[in-house]
């Protein structure tokens, strides 16, 4: 039993972490490609904004990365983008392989316990060369106990592990997606919806940027 409580409160600890860091308001916030657009038309985009960018969220830290590295072409500031993503990514699934380790090997030991249960069980009857139904079930019965609390903790363990990969996918594609903005609206020939941002044809966006 005692392996699986530490389970237990490992499961709980990853899951309620998780659910805090990954909010979407947190990761991805609507705003911030706009707050970027609005930088680049003031002509206020500097170092001292890109680093405010980059402590602002896992999404400005993709923006920032790309916006560094702007005047160098489409292609640099893609693969850069690309670099920042990867590091992101692996930040948003930490802890996520564990928990699912946890709900893999949580029934595991609580069967475990159980077959030991039984052969302690059985050989303490064999031992004492007597037989009792009542005496059997009972310590049959409380030999089941760690099963049923290895399912308790694998069941809702599984489910959040599924449940927060999903929203990884889901704030990896709404990062994807920000940042095709962003490079769109500094290097690329067409209009951009960039939201609460003010709205300009592309072209004129890249000569702001480049003069920024």
């Amino acid at each position: 039993m005692l392996p699986i409580i530490l389970c237990s409160i490992a499961a709980a600890g990853i899951i309620a972490e998780r659910l805090w860091t990954l909010r979407p308001s947190r990761v991805t916030p609507s705003h911030l490609l706009g707050q970027v657009w609005k930088w680049i038309k003031e002509k206020k985009l500097n170092n001292d904004k890109l680093k405010e960018l980059r402590a602002d969220s896992p999404l400005g830290q993709i923006l920032a990365a790309g916006l560094a590295n702007s005047k160098h072409g489409r292609e640099i500031m893609k693969e850069c983008i690309e670099e920042a993503a990867a590091r992101v990514i692996h930040e948003l699934e930490r802890y996520l392989n564990a928990l699912g380790t946890i709900a893999g090997i949580a029934p595991l030991l609580g069967l475990l316990g159980t077959v030991l249960g039984m052969i302690d069980i059985f050989s303490a009857f064999m031992g004492a060369n007597m037989a009792n139904a009542a005496v059997l079930a009972g310590g049959i019965s409380k030999a089941l106990i760690t099963t049923a609390a290895g399912l308790m903790v694998a069941i809702p363990a599984l489910f959040f592990h599924r449940f927060l990969q999903r929203r990884v996918d889901e704030l990896v594609v709404g990062m994807e997606q920000e940042a095709i903005k962003l490079v769109e609206v500094v290097q690329g020939d067409r209009d951009v919806d960039l939201g609460s941002a003010p709205t300009a044809p592309a072209k004129e966006a890249r000569k702001e940027g480049r003069k920024a």
